[in-house]
């Protein structure tokens, strides 16, 4: 028996697991010091909490647990680490490279900085929503202090070149920030063997709590320093001043912990309802496009666009599934996603796109029943659309000059 609604928004947040709350609770009512306090027991709790946190943390992306610094979620840890390193290297040079399907979280940081006169160079992607070594190779100058491109795309689920992007900017002694959200915790990542020197991550994405997330700053080969954008108190390493929040950094390492154990079963799990989905409702309806990588991806994502469907009307249709089009924090925009359109996706077909994202808590049962909903709603509004009967009429739509009566 399936249970409605259906959840398959996994890439714009998830469900706390209940490990991770229950791990969380005696933070809140029994060992509820500060971090910070030194001189008495329930100080030194949660300090033991704290330290914990960040050593499950590291685990999970191979680094140390004094490299990983807490911050509110992956919107200040990209803040931190793009303005941060900005404003510490500005001396050395001026120059940022970026891509132009990352976040919004990176992209505005890099737009407040332009203002602030830095050069930033945001590289146009292939179909498929990848950036090539070659092309950071060619956009690297004398004055480029930092590149910044993310594991994995939250959108269209595609893999970066991560790997050898880091060695490039290893060989040319220019600091290297991830934002990997989407990645850790759903695919192995390395800071040591990818040569990254910055990394952000946020629990809300893995099973954890929201309002809590983490930036890893390399201690050496090379030292990575950041200006601070909170001051006052000097917590964490002078990077980022406030009261920990103990209960959610608790949260945080455990979602971390039990994502590292379950990563090699939950990945293939995850990949094969995903394939169940895409496969479903491909194979039933004509005039579908996979958008992303349909290899190098994630493997809980899927993102279709539906020929001669609106893709709002169509969400509406499915109402008992949670999906998404676009990126949850653009959705509030009319606009079709900028990700799409970076791809190369014309306008119609990125209005009409849907994003699966399958999680941890998701079934076959789940998968069945959103293919079989989506089929019927595609048809039963294809069946009211002119579009598409002309287009089965064989009558080609780009060649119809539209009156403007």
């Amino acid at each position: 028996m399936v249970k409605l609604p259906i959840y398959l928004d996994n890439n714009s947040t998830t469900r706390c697991d209940p490990k991770v709350v229950e791990a969380m609770l005696p933070y809140f009512t029994e060992y509820y010091g500060n971090a910070a306090s030194r001189s008495h027991e329930f100080g030194w709790k949660a300090e033991e909490a704290v330290e914990a946190s960040r050593q499950k943390i590291a685990k999970l992306i191979n680094a140390t647990p004094s490299e990983i610094i807490f911050t509110s979620g992956a919107t200040e840890s990209n803040n931190l680490a793009l303005r941060g390193v900005a404003h510490m290297y500005k001396a050395k040079g001026n120059h940022i490279i970026t891509s132009e399907v990352e976040h919004k979280a990176i992209l505005d940081p890099c737009k407040r900085l332009e203002k602030e006169g830095f050069e930033v160079t945001v590289l146009p992607v292939d179909q498929y929503g990848r950036v090539s070594v070659e092309q950071i190779q060619d956009a690297i100058r004398d004055k480029t202090i930092l590149v910044s491109i993310m594991a994995a795309n939250n959108e269209i689920g595609t893999l970066q070149p991560i790997t050898q992007i880091g060695q490039l900017c290893k060989s040319k002694g220019i600091l290297f920030h991830s934002d990997a959200v989407q990645a850790v915790g759903k695919i192995p990542v390395d800071v040591q063997a990818m040569g990254i020197d910055l990394l952000s991550l946020t629990a809300h994405k893995i099973y954890g709590p929201k309002g809590i997330g983490a930036l890893y700053v390399r201690k050496k080969n090379p030292r990575v320093r950041l200006e601070s954008l909170i001051d006052g108190g000097g917590h964490e390493r002078g990077m980022r001043s406030g009261t920990l929040a103990v209960p959610l950094i608790v949260g945080l390492g455990e979602a971390c912990d039990i994502s590292r154990q379950l990563m090699p079963e939950e990945s293939q799990k995850t990949f094969t309802l995903r394939e169940r989905l895409r496969t479903g409702i491909m194979n039933q309806l004509s005039d579908t496009f996979l958008n992303g990588h349909p290899e190098e991806r994630l493997p809980g994502n899927t993102n279709i666009s539906f020929a001669y469907v609106e893709g709002e009307g169509l969400m509406m249709g499915i109402k008992d599934v949670a999906v998404s089009s676009g990126s949850a924090c653009t959705s509030a925009s009319l606009e079709p996603s900028y990700v799409l359109r970076a791809l190369g996706v014309g306008p119609e077909l990125a209005h009409s796109s849907l994003r699966f994202g399958v999680g941890r808590f998701n079934t076959q049962e789940d998968i069945d029943y959103t293919i079989d909903l989506v089929v019927r709603e595609v048809n039963r509004l294809r069946e009211m659309s002119p579009l598409y009967e002309m287009a089965k009429a064989g009558i080609d739509l780009k060649s119809i000059e539209w009156s403007a009566h």
